[in-house]
């Protein structure tokens, strides 16, 4: 995957999470605000399912690839999104 493009959505998302924390007044307030309606459960349940297909997709890469899994998923399960994009930012190119 280009670098340069996985660069670039880290630093637009960066200051849109930022913009949204501040705007809720703190990130539990962001994650209440989505508990409070139906629709913030679905978004909440679908970026669940799609950490967890990260997951398993990046297990397997770091497996192959001989990279630590755990601090990863860690990171990722705390960060959300971040994670996922930080791993694949610091892939090393395949030869």
């Amino acid at each position: 995957m280009n670098k340069a493009v996985l660069i670039a959505v880290l630093i637009i998302f960066a200051a849109l999470t930022a913009y949204c924390v501040h705007h809720a007044g703190g990130v539990v307030d962001l994650v209440l605000f989505h508990l409070r309606h139906p629709e913030g459960w679905q978004v909440l349940t679908d970026l669940v399912i799609v950490m967890c297909l990260l997951l398993v997709f990046i297990r397997r890469d770091a497996q192959a690839n001989g990279r630590p899994f755990w601090p990863w998923a860690l990171f990722s399960l705390a960060v959300g999104s971040f994670g996922p994009l930080l791993y694949f930012i610091t892939a090393k190119k395949k030869p």
